[in-house]
């Protein structure tokens, strides 16, 4: 017995949606998926170098998105501004959510699937993702070695070589410090930015005075607490993609010249906000 059909022309029918595409955009027109999918070329036959591309090139979006979010926040941050800043952090910690449930889309490939295809990649390793050393760079983890997969392409290595060499956002919340009469040293405050940040008593008594007296700082402790997350969610990446690897390769080089997963590993010791961490400790 057949269903009788839902009568046609109501104001919930499909036909009532746009149809005709010759004249204006369509979905796939407005988001250029001609172009994405052209990009996806696998080298090789095996079935999960799909699996492969598809996560890395959903990464490198996101990434690119959290780029432009920090950026937006900095920009703020360096006018005084702290309220409009959080949205954007926020944001970013959402978006560094799914980058970190990626890894769990590509730990469905086992050893072997994998081993069917890294051979055709070369020397090409997600070490080499200008993305991510951007996000990084804007966080503070510099290291001037970083930018040398970058030098044969001036619209890559230039970017990060500024970002590099200018404030992080953690560097720019220092100065919001400063410039609501808390004690940031000067040394901290115009420091050479390539370099990774190292604690400083002083500014970690700067922000417990904020923890201490969230009612007069409340700002600054919302900003502190949201970086945290920021620099938490940036942990947990850095675990899965380690995890990731160990299952995968487990402790065979990476494809790009570094020690693979010891590599991986030591740099879970990073510290990006070392006196955000420390002032829970001295509460």
């Amino acid at each position: 017995m057949s269903c009788p059909e839902a009568p046609r022309g109501g104001e919930n029918a499909p036909e009532r949606a746009h149809q005709d595409f010759s004249q204006s955009l369509s979905y796939g027109d407005y988001l250029h998926l001609d172009v994405l999918k052209a990009a996806h070329q696998p080298i090789t036959g095996a079935h999960d170098e799909h699996l492969f591309i598809a996560v890395h090139h959903v990464s490198e979006v996101w990434l690119g998105l959290i780029v432009r979010e920090l950026k937006a926040a900095m920009a703020l941050l360096d006018q005084g501004i702290t309220d409009a800043p959080l949205k954007m952090l926020t944001r970013v910690v959402r978006a560094q959510e799914q980058l970190t449930n990626a890894w769990e889309v590509l730990k469905t490939m086992t050893p072997a699937d994998y081993l069917l295809f890294r051979h055709a990649f070369g020397q090409a390793s997600g070490f080499q993702s200008a993305g991510y050393r951007m996000v990084e760079f804007l966080l503070g983890n510099r290291q001037g070695v970083m930018l040398r997969p970058h030098e044969h392409r001036s619209d890559l290595h230039d970017p990060l070589l500024e970002a590099m060499s200018g404030p992080s956002v953690y560097d720019l919340a220092l100065r919001l410090l400063a410039a609501r009469g808390l004690t940031v040293p000067a040394a901290v405050l115009v420091r050479d930015f390539t370099q990774k940040p190292v604690l400083n008593e002083e500014v970690l008594q700067a922000w417990l005075t904020v923890y201490r007296d969230t009612e007069t700082y409340w700002d600054l402790y919302e900003l502190a607490e949201k970086l945290l997350d920021v620099e938490d969610n940036f942990r947990r990446w850095r675990f899965n993609h380690l995890t990731t690897v160990e299952r995968t390769i487990g402790f065979k080089a990476g494809s790009g010249g570094t020690s693979g997963a010891g590599y991986l590993r030591q740099a879970l010791s990073t510290v990006l906000f070392p006196e955000l961490w420390e002032v829970r400790t001295r509460l």
